[in-house]
């Protein structure tokens, strides 16, 4: 069942938010100036995010930009006067802390450009389908600046040392298969199946266990974080805590018994 705008209320139209089943859509529309993101589009988008996470109907969300643009970075004409307190405290990144607290899983459908605060909204998602037309970078040195959502540490992570300061320092943009090829997105289509593949994604990881779910993410998060050993001992722990779930005993019963697992998140 699909719900339109069901999280549209007093919001603008720059975030458009509707539920198909349990897939959560949100979707970047600020098209005249090419989907950049200022202070109050990153916190509309972080607050539609945070309602269909904590929604008992949603099982995973995703997120759309437009065919020529996802997300172009940060407003420029917003942060040209900004001050270094502006930056800290009311910025458009003062409430990018919130997109890694999202428990549910996250899919982007990447169909245009994604620079700057852009590639790192990007980085913030867990499964990328970006179609053959993306385009992806980190251009903030040539704007006398560098990354501030995340770019110089989760690129680093994602692509290492070497590719990251190249992209950094150089500020060039980089092709979909390129993307792929480096590990920043997760598979790549014809344009014109970008969104339709995204959808199906979400269909897929909406037939998983949604418990599950959460805890393979956040296992995942933190091997960016921690030590390796820290790390295997804290998958084990949340492997045994997903032993005292029904949806375990449901998905090992329905493995036994050859017949598709009915999973309720309990």
């Amino acid at each position: 069942m699909r719900r339109p705008g069901s999280y549209d209320a007093g919001m603008p139209s720059e975030i458009l938010t509707e539920s198909d089943g349990p897939i959560g859509m949100v979707r970047i529309n600020r098209p005249d100036a090419s989907n950049a993101l200022n202070q109050g589009l990153v916190q509309r988008l972080a607050a539609a995010l945070q309602r269909f996470d904590h929604d008992a109907d949603i099982r995973c969300m995703l997120l759309l930009g437009h065919e020529r643009a996802f997300a172009t970075g940060a407003d420029v004409a917003e942060l040209i006067g900004a001050s270094l307190i502006d930056i800290q405290e009311r910025g458009p990144l003062a409430r990018w802390d919130e997109l890694d607290r999202l428990r549910k899983p996250v899919v982007a459908a990447v169909c245009g450009y994604a620079l700057g605060t852009g590639c790192e909204l990007v980085l913030a998602c867990d499964i990328v389908v970006a179609a053959e037309t993306a385009r992806f970078g980190q251009p903030e040195v040539t704007l006398g600046i560098i990354p501030g959502a995340g770019g110089t540490q989760r690129l680093t992570r994602v692509l290492g040392k070497a590719r990251a300061m190249d992209l950094i320092l150089t500020g060039r943009m980089i092709t979909a298969r390129e993307a792929l090829q480096m590990g920043l997105v997760s598979r790549v289509v014809p344009r014109e199946n970008c969104e339709e593949e995204a959808r199906a994604v979400c269909r897929e990881l909406c037939r998983r266990p949604p418990l599950a779910l959460r805890a393979a993410k956040e296992a995942v998060r933190k091997a960016y974080e921690t030590t390796l050993s820290e790390g295997l001992a804290y998958e084990r722990q949340l492997l045994a805590m997903l032993f005292a779930t029904d949806d375990q005993k449901e998905g090992m019963r329905a493995f036994l018994e050859k017949r598709p697992p009915i999973f309720a998140g309990r």
